[in-house]
């Protein structure tokens, strides 16, 4: 039997997410939405299946009730254009700090050098002119923002990855990455493990709940940071993170949408004409013929155009499901569903 394995560092598109339940113990997010919905209105990701699964997100909306302390933990990696792909975790982050929550918002400069090989002049560069300058121009705020590079920050956070090294082995880190493992991964994964759980240290706020938001592909650190989380409880009282995980956007030409590929993305700041070509050319769920489609509908399940509406462009979930339903029964061609789709993008 072939090994299911997630790696964080590649560029193989996740299409199997029902996968990801079994041989992970990923829990399907339709389990607490019922529960949050108790409490705050859900996420249009979460409401649209965008966001399918979690881990421990029962204690987030336990914590949120109670009024207890939410840390949310994001990085960015600063090796291009950010794009609509990003933009899903960006808007994640604005809602939870909507709801109260403190945002500890790392930019990855540390494994942008280690793992993509850019220099950390470029990567600031990249960092602070389009990423963090994106996020400001979503909505995120600089209330409960905590900021900061990876190479530069408090020295207890430093102290801290050393104690992480402690509780780790290169045996259980091939287990979970691989056997192909550079030195340069390895300062990577301990960064990232402090990353996430130093919110709880003293020096930074004490103990809270720590809810990550990632991609499936982000999986393998998520696990080992878990188990790390637990090793330390008797010594510093840490608790496993929590985790959310959303579905990935299809590039463009119906491959996995990258910084590196700027055919599969539309990006944050494309001047509209370009966004409208790429749009217009755009992988879609439409039949061979007009004819074709009028007769057996479209399949917008398959479609980049239809992901733009679910993602970014339809907040009405009602008008979403009637421009499903439209496709589906073949009343509309994509031709005519790419012109409405370029008419909002051009508007964002």
């Amino acid at each position: 039997m072939v090994e299911f394995r997630i790696d964080p560092w590649s560029h193989v598109m996740i299409r199997d997410y029902e996968k990801l339940f079994s041989e992970f113990g990923i829990r399907p997010f339709s389990d607490v939405i019922d529960e949050l919905k108790n409490i705050v209105e859900p996420h249009k990701l979460m409401r649209r299946g965008v966001i399918f699964g979690h881990r421990d997100f029962n204690i987030i909306i336990n914590a949120l009730k109670n009024k207890e302390k939410v840390a949310i933990v994001t990085g960015l990696m600063p090796s291009g254009k950010m794009h609509f792909g990003h933009k899903m975790l960006i808007d994640q982050i604005i809602y939870y700090q909507g709801l109260g929550a403190e945002i500890f918002l790392i930019i990855a400069d540390v494994e942008a050098y280690s793992v993509r090989k850019i220099s950390r002049k470029e990567a600031i560069d990249i960092a602070l002119n389009d990423y963090v300058a994106n996020y400001i121009a979503l909505g995120l705020s600089k209330d409960n923002l905590h900021l900061y590079f990876q190479s530069n920050y408090h020295p207890k956070y430093y102290r801290f990855i050393q104690l992480i090294s402690r509780k780790l082995t290169l045996a259980e880190l091939r287990a979970t990455y691989g056997e192909d493992l550079e030195v340069g991964k390895i300062i990577s994964v301990l960064t990232q493990i402090a990353d996430i759980l130093h919110p709880q240290l003293k020096d930074f706020g004490g103990l809270k709940n720590v809810l990550v938001p990632v991609g499936p592909d982000q999986d393998p650190h998520i696990r080992l940071t878990r188990d790390v989380a637990q090793r330390f409880e008797n010594e510093l009282g840490l608790k496993p993170p929590a985790s959310t995980y959303h579905r990935f956007m299809t590039g463009l030409d119906g491959g996995k949408m990258s910084s590196s590929r700027p055919e599969s993305y539309i990006a944050l700041d494309e001047d509209p004409k370009t966004a409208t070509q790429k749009l217009m050319k755009a992988f879609t769920g439409g039949r061979a013929t007009a004819e074709e489609q009028r007769r057996l509908g479209g399949e917008p399940e398959k479609c980049v155009v239809y992901e733009f509406y679910a993602y970014h462009l339809i907040p009405d979930d009602r008008e979403l499901i009637r421009i499903y339903e439209e496709c589906k029964q073949g009343r509309i061609l994509c031709g005519e569903c790419k012109l409405r789709a370029a008419e909002l993008l051009s508007k964002f």
